[in-house]
């Protein structure tokens, strides 16, 4: 290995990506200095994981998808027997002082997995199909458990986005749709009363006091924010308190209300940009894993990015979803950098076999 291997990066993913954070950095700061420090240290704890992660040779990762795979199930299992305990979910495990998410990092490790199991799939058959959804379904339940009814949908949409991409025949996925519908009574019975208040909130907003409150002070603050915005630490519904969760689900409708149109405009073209990297890469790749797992990187950050803001439009129910790189948190952060250093490794290991075929 040379000695300036470890820089040898893919820049046009770690880019974007600071920029993202330094989004993130300036409105937290503009919020409370506290959580401002908190998010620095996640971010250069993270940026090192990058570094770590972009220098594992994937096919290492490959080999070891089943056992990763189990381990994942296992730290679930834990979360939910030992997790912390905070607003009637159980999502955290404390360790060394610090809240760890395990179904926040655990993303990137499970997408290796599910790339791994693709990748040795020949056909597109239902049998298939049903594996990979028996794959899925421990995964998808102990999180549907903690409860974290967000991440649970994030993980299916990610899945359903991939088999699509993958090729699995249309008709499949409208029996599945199919399946769910008949199931919808026993979903709805196994629902947390607030997450039906959040769904009955989203079709019919008219509780501004009660479940509508956090929606509608969403889209007040997003549409106070107008061209240029109030300015960093002015914007009303977040400096009064008015709007929940400002740091986390909300931080785009603070971004949008201090930064206005143009602030949410730079958000929009460097996250877009970000994307079409990596969708560069998923094009790029010439191996079945890589170019599924890529395909996965691709669709984890699109779905969070869309849910979140669509949750914070108003446009979708509020599901707990945060805005990658943007929003508050330390486990959401070094999942989302991990997944960053492993497309680079991809990315680099590609154009290095590229440089070998033209010479």
């Amino acid at each position: 290995m040379k000695r300036n291997s470890f820089f040898n990066l893919d820049w046009s993913l770690i880019i974007p990506a600071m920029v993202l954070c330094f989004l993130s950095l300036t409105t937290l700061f503009s919020i409370n200095i506290s959580l401002f420090k908190s998010q620095l240290f996640f971010l250069i704890f993270s940026i090192i994981a990058f570094l770590f992660f972009s220098q594992i040779n994937y096919q290492i990762l490959k080999f070891y998808a089943k056992p990763i795979y189990v381990i994942s199930i296992i730290l679930l299992l834990i979360d939910l027997f030992i997790g912390l305990s905070a607003r009637g979910s159980v999502r955290w495990v404390q360790l060394l002082g610090i809240r760890i998410q395990f179904s926040e990092i655990l993303k990137p490790f499970l997408a290796i997995s599910l790339s791994a199991f693709l990748a040795n799939r020949e056909n597109y058959s239902l049998k298939t199909m049903s594996l990979i959804i028996l794959f899925l379904l421990p995964i998808v339940y102990l999180i549907f458990r903690q409860p974290d009814l967000g991440n649970a949908l994030i993980y299916i949409i990610t899945c359903i986005l991939a088999l699509i991409a993958f090729g699995f025949p249309l008709k499949f996925f409208l029996l599945g749709l199919g399946s769910v519908a008949l199931a919808s009574p026993l979903i709805w019975n196994s629902m947390h009363a607030y997450q039906k208040e959040r769904i009955f909130a989203f079709i019919n907003p008219t509780d501004p006091l009660g479940s509508s409150y956090n929606t509608i002070q969403s889209i007040i603050a997003i549409g106070s924010g107008m061209l240029f915005g109030k300015g960093l630490g002015q914007g009303t519904q977040s400096g009064l308190k008015f709007l929940p969760e400002m740091h986390t689900d909300f931080i785009f409708a603070t971004f949008s209300e201090e930064l206005g149109m143009i602030g949410t405009s730079i958000l929009f073209l460097v996250f877009s940009y970000l994307l079409y990297r990596i969708y560069v890469i998923y094009i790029n790749a010439d191996e079945t894993f890589t170019k599924i797992f890529a395909g996965i990187a691709f669709c984890l950050l699109l779905s969070q990015f869309f849910i979140n803001i669509g949750m914070n439009l108003g446009i979708l129910p509020i599901v707990g979803v945060t805005l990658p790189f943007i929003s508050y948190g330390g486990s959401s952060l070094l999942s989302n950098f991990i997944l960053l250093g492993l497309l680079s490794g991809i990315s680099k290991r590609d154009n290095a076999k590229n440089v070998l075929e033209i010479k």
